[in-house]
């Protein structure tokens, strides 16, 4: 497959496949980068399907050596780049987004006219995750506030602005057509509120059983290609 390596404003990117009006922005999750397996898979099979897919390296994460972290205000900021670059090269736009990314695309473009989205373990109530995190570790909003980021044992970060950004932009709309790929043993994303948005924004959703919030195994990456094949329009 053709594979095209650039830059958007600095952010490394990957152009995947031939020349197409048609295009896939792909976001992917934590820990993960531009060239994840999830990415390669659905790049195969959009492409097939007459789209290219562009990807990218969200802060801290492949590629990125620029010092920027990856806080909600910044990922936003950076998808929002992605998207203006899109639209003046591409007529039709669709959404591939995976874990945060899904959350970061819901933000950045909850205003844009998007084809269709597919969602793979998508992170919907960001604010439940930290809440549940500063209530493992005992930290309450006043010592947040306090001390503005503390570092946990799991690896990632608490920010005092992060979480107010979170606060003060909650997800409440979302026109896409759009399908979600859950496993019913996510541990990430809870599933009352993954099946709330589905209900609340008419997604559709299909369940993985024994699936974890992580698709790594053969059997998750066969049905989550199977899964892929089927709803791309």
């Amino acid at each position: 497959m053709i594979k095209k390596f650039f830059q958007i404003e600095n952010i490394p990117a990957v152009l995947w496949g031939e020349d197409s009006d048609k295009l896939f922005i792909a976001v992917h999750g934590n820990m993960s980068n531009k060239e994840d397996i999830v990415i390669g898979i659905l790049a195969k099979e959009a492409v097939k399907r007459g789209y290219q897919v562009i990807s990218f390296d969200l802060p801290e994460h492949g590629g990125r050596n620029d010092g920027v972290l990856c806080k909600v205000q910044n990922c936003v900021r950076e998808l929002d780049l992605v998207m203006d670059y899109a639209k003046k090269k591409w007529e039709s736009i669709s959404l591939f987004a995976c874990s945060m990314g899904a959350y970061f695309s819901l933000l950045a473009y909850r205003d844009c006219d998007i084809k269709q989205s597919l969602f793979l373990s998508p992170v919907v109530n960001m604010k439940r995750i930290i809440e549940n995190m500063m209530m493992w570790f005992d930290v309450d909003e006043a010592k947040l506030e306090k001390e503005q980021e503390i570092n946990t044992p799991i690896g990632q970060t608490l920010y005092w602005d992060y979480y107010c950004y979170v606060n003060e932009h909650p997800i409440d709309k979302w026109d896409s057509r759009t399908c979600i790929l859950y496993g019913s043993k996510d541990d990430m994303c809870e599933s009352e509120f993954v099946f709330e948005f589905a209900e609340k924004f008419n997604c559709e959703i299909d369940v993985v059983e024994d699936g974890e919030h992580y698709f790594h195994t053969k059997e998750q990456l066969e049905v989550f290609e199977k899964w892929i094949g089927k709803n791309i329009l």
